[in-house]
């Protein structure tokens, strides 16, 4: 196995990190949300904050770095088209992440404070919960472009 197999295999292992764990985030979250249950809802949102941290962060700061390695090494350009336009939808997947990021422990800390006092989710939790999978909406979508633009490899020009 060369360095570009290698390089090959850690870009693919950090995208599906990245997408596995995406989609696995949204699905928890979304089921516990659909229970009404802030307990429930808590403990969810308390993994998913963990899972973020620990497999999320650490695969989006890693993938870009093994795609330019990928990259240099193969000899394709920044700015060939497919490679331009997915580092383009990389960047709107970060901007979609970041929030969610703060939102998802928004969101666990509103659960506890529920769970704690015996009262509902605030009005607040619902609102930042629809902000939260609008995030995610066009993540999601960016991610599957990307993935599809990483495997298809088509020719156009982005510049």
């Amino acid at each position: 196995m060369d360095h570009i197999d290698v390089l090959r295999w850690l870009h693919v292992i950090g995208a599906t990190i990245l997408f596995g764990t995406g989609i696995g985030i949204a699905f928890f979250m979304t089921m516990a949300d659909c229970t009404g249950r802030a307990g429930l809802i808590a403990h969810v949102a308390g993994t998913v904050v963990v899972a973020d941290t620990i497999f999320t962060a650490i695969a989006a700061v890693f993938q870009p770095v093994t795609g330019w390695l990928l990259a240099r090494a193969i000899g394709w350009s920044l700015t060939e088209g497919w490679v331009a336009l997915s580092l383009v939808l990389y960047v709107v997947v970060g901007l979609c992440w970041l929030p969610v990021v703060g939102i998802q422990i928004t969101l666990r800390d509103l659960a506890r404070a529920a769970e704690e006092t015996g009262l509902s989710l605030p009005p607040r939790y619902h609102a930042l919960y629809r902000v939260w999978l609008a995030c995610g909406v066009p993540a999601f979508t960016a991610m599957l472009a990307i993935l599809w633009l990483m495997t298809a490899k088509p020719r156009f020009a982005l510049f």
